[in-house]
This record gives C-alpha cells, sequence and structure tokens, in this order.
C-alpha cells in the first residue's frame, strides 16, 4: 500500500485559495491514503471564536470537504485532513477522513493547545478506527501525540495507521511519534505545516514541518524538511503493524499488567 503526506502553508482566512492548492497537489499523488495538516483550509492563528466560526464550515457539506471528496474519487484514495468543523453554533478543530464514496470519519481534537481552549469546543468523539480496505486506520490530531492513550487506544482497537494532522510549533512531536509506533508496533503518518502566523502581537507562530511517515519499528520511512511545503510517500505492508510482538515470548498488548495499573 502507498501512504502519503503533504506539507503545506496555508494563507490565513483564504479557504478556497488553500483548499484549491492542495486538491492540485492531490492530483498529482500517486497514493491509497494521503494525510493533510491540521487546519489545511484556513491557517491556525484565528482571534476569536467568532472569527474560526465564520471560517468553519459544516462537515457533510462544506467547500474543503466536498472538494476532497472529489479529489478522492477522481485518485481512488482516501485522504485525511484537518478542518474548522462547524456543529451546533460550535467550532471544532477536527480531522476529516473521506473516501471515494465520501466522508468515513470525523475526529474532534480531545487535547487543545494553548490559546485553541479560548477557540474551539472540546472534542466529544470516540476514538475510533475505521477500515479502508487495505488498512485500519485512527486519527488523532497535534498535541494528541503528549498523551499517549490516544494512540495506545487507537492500536487496542485495531489500527494499522495511526494518521495525525498538525500545526507543530514545537520540536518535540516528531521524535515522539517515533515512540508511539514503536510501543503501539503502528504506523503512523503525521502531517505537519510550515511558514509563519503573526497574527496575534507578540505571538509570532513558526511551524516545525518535519512530516514524517513511522514504521512500527520506530523506522523513520520518510520526513520532510522544516521550511517548504512538500509532498513524501512510502510503500508500506500494513499488515507488519499486526504482529505485536517484541521477542516471541513478549507480546506488547498481551503482557500488560493491567491488573497493577492505577487510575
Amino acid at each position: 500500500m502507498k501512504v502519503a503526506f503533504l506539507q503545506t502553508s496555508p494563507l490565513f482566512g483564504k479557504v478556497r485559495e488553500n483548499v484549491e492548492k492542495a486538491v492540485r497537489r492531490l492530483n498529482s499523488i500517486d497514493a491509497e491514503l494521503v494525510v493533510l495538516p491540521e487546519l489545511f483550509s484556513t491557517g491556525y492563528q484565528f482571534r476569536s471564536k467568532k472569527e474560526a466560526l465564520g471560517l468553519s464550515e459544516d462537515v457533510t457539506a462544506g467547500y474543503a470537504t466536498s472538494r476532497l471528496i472529489e479529489a478522492a474519487k477522481a485518485g481512488k484514495m482516501h485522504i485525511v485532513a484537518g478542518i474548522a468543523e462547524r456543529a451546533g453554533g460550535r467550532v471544532y478543530n477536527s480531522s476529516v477522513l473521506v473516501g471515494p464514496r465520501g466522508v468515513v470519519g470525523v475526529y474532534r481534537k480531545a487535547h487543545l493547545f494553548w490559546n485553541e481552549k479560548k477557540i474551539f469546543a472540546r472534542g466529544d468523539t470516540p476514538l475510533k478506527v475505521y477500515n479502508i480496505g487495505k488498512a485500519r486506520v485512527g486519527m488523532m490530531i497535534c498535541f494528541d501525540w503528549i498523551f499517549p492513550e490516544v494512540a495506545r487506544t487507537l492500536a487496542l482497537k485495531g489500527a494499522d495507521i495511526i494518521c495525525q494532522p498538525s500545526n507543530l510549533v514545537l520540536p518535540f512531536c516528531p521524535q515522539a511519534m517515533i515512540t508511539r509506533s514503536i510501543e503501539n508496533r503502528v504506523f503512523s503518518i503525521t502531517a505537519n505545516r510550515v511558514g509563519v502566523e503573526r497574527r496575534v502581537k507578540g505571538r509570532a507562530l513558526e511551524f516545525i514541518g518535519s512530516s514524517q511517515i513511522v514504521s512500527p519499528a520506530g523506522t523513520v520511512i520518510r520526513r520532510a524538511g522544516g521550511r517548504r511545503e512538500e509532498a513524501g510517500a512510502a510503500d508500506i505492508e500494513p499488515r507488519d503493524a499486526r504482529d505485536k510482538h517484541i521477542t516471541p515470548l513478549n507480546h506488547i498488548m498481551k503482557d500488560r499488567r493491567v491488573d497493577i495499573f492505577e487510575l
């Protein structure tokens, strides 16, 4: 199976321009699963909830989702992308999984980072795994990486690949996702963005890029640079994520000592 990330540099508020640029890139990628960054269509640094609501969209009928479905149909692929989702007067930092037949699933970010807490509603969707044919995929978003329970839950539910749309400004995540892949024996695809946003005085945000594809053994199969837009693809065997043995006598799920875990 060929998988890929698309590392972009969206212009804040230019939804149609950002979406069309991404779709053009998607049309040139030969892959069965492509992951795009968090909030790929809107940009990241909102000044208020009102501004975020104005740029958000209904996940089933919004412009970004509709165009992604068209791209998925044309390329016979599945796409995971981060959007600002409007629902019931709230706006969520969400990730949508689409395929040739439409929306497959939606995940709303559970762990909001810094000023996201002032803009977005806390995610209320369960962690789910979706069968897209050759692989079973789960979604997490950016700062979810620092909570190991997220990746572990997706792995326990059968994910072969964890897709992580991101807008990373801290340097730790790319290395941490290597550990998440190792400790759960799963593939992970992190799609980050590049560029700088200076919409809040004194709080310039510089995004670190470094999008990557990691194997269940912790091998970085493909990693992007930190400054430019680029796509990265790799051939993987999803079934490699279904062998949870570290040694013939050590199975990372069956060996867990849940009898001594305390909350």
